[in-house]
């Protein structure tokens, strides 16, 4: 079973890696931008990107799904992106992550997964790793509150999007809908808050392609072909590899120095996803 979903394990955990390697480069792009411009600007640039791929006929079929998905997909990026104006980059990595426990919590109270132990080992396993991974959270603020919002949006995000692409929503249009139509909810908060769109510097110009290209519209249509065959629990799991790749990259890229205890924490979340896989292989050996 694994390795005939093995191109598709490989690809989420290329998008927790290219998330993760978001978090201190939007932070740093705010300063030349507002967050409502810096979210806008990178989803109508991937709508742009997919456009000569979508066939007309198919967007009608997806557009009620796809105002769903914008809806919670938008309130996600735009309370993260904000929050991070007031909160630290490992605040923000380590209060979206846990998105991984929200998600069983909703598969509970929609009666649809109840979770045995394994599940809810795994779960807490992992919420410890990001603990040690981020260092938790210090000095709550309005920062890290809207970032709360962006965890249960990003949990609703995932299992929502379980729910269409399982249905046999095509995937191209889907995600098109997505990204134009939370283009267009940004232009229109920037319209009622007078906020500006302006983007200051080609530097931050350069980092809204990137995150439209690599983020956006490829990250997003591997995690939907993903989820065409993977239940959310597991993919959930897979993404709290995010606050990783984000400690990783920090300690790179961004020129922090590595913290023992983040190596700790980063080990801690893959034996969560090994004791998953553990226990989904003895549920598949016992149908089967």
């Amino acid at each position: 079973m694994f390795k005939k979903k093995g191109f598709l394990y490989a690809g989420l955990v290329y998008c927790s890696a290219i998330w993760g390697a978001t978090f201190f480069v939007v932070k740093d792009t705010l300063a030349d931008c507002h967050p409502v411009a810096l979210v806008g600007w990178r989803f109508l640039l991937s709508a742009a990107l997919l456009l000569p791929f979508v066939k007309i006929g198919s967007l009608k079929k997806t557009f009620a799904a796809g105002l769903k998905l914008s809806a919670v997909l938008g309130a996600l990026y735009l309370t993260q992106t904000w929050g991070l104006q007031y909160t630290a980059a490992s605040n923000s990595g380590f209060i979206t992550g846990l998105f991984i426990v929200f998600v069983p919590l909703m598969l509970l109270a929609s009666r649809k997964h109840s979770g045995g132990w394994w599940d809810w080992a795994a779960t807490a396993l992992a919420v410890a790793g990001l603990w040690l991974v981020t260092g938790g959270v210090s000095g709550f603020n309005r920062g890290d509150a809207l970032t709360v919002i962006a965890a249960v949006c990003y949990a609703g995000h995932v299992l929502l999007m379980e729910r269409y692409i399982r249905r046999g929503a095509e995937l191209v249009p889907l995600a098109f809908h997505q990204f134009w139509m939370i283009g267009a909810l940004c232009a229109g908060i920037a319209l009622a808050g007078g906020y500006s769109v302006a983007v200051h510097t080609s530097k931050a110009v350069w980092t809204i392609v990137f995150l439209a290209v690599f983020p956006n519209a490829l990250a997003f249509f591997i995690q939907m072909a993903a989820q065409r065959v993977i239940d959310a629990a597991r993919v959930s799991l897979i993404f709290a590899l995010e606050p990783v790749f984000a400690a990783v990259f920090a300690w790179t890229l961004g020129g922090e120095q590595m913290r023992i205890a983040g190596a700790a924490g980063g080990a801690l979340i893959v034996a969560a996803i090994m004791l998953d896989g553990v226990n989904r292989a003895r549920r598949e050996a016992r149908v089967s």
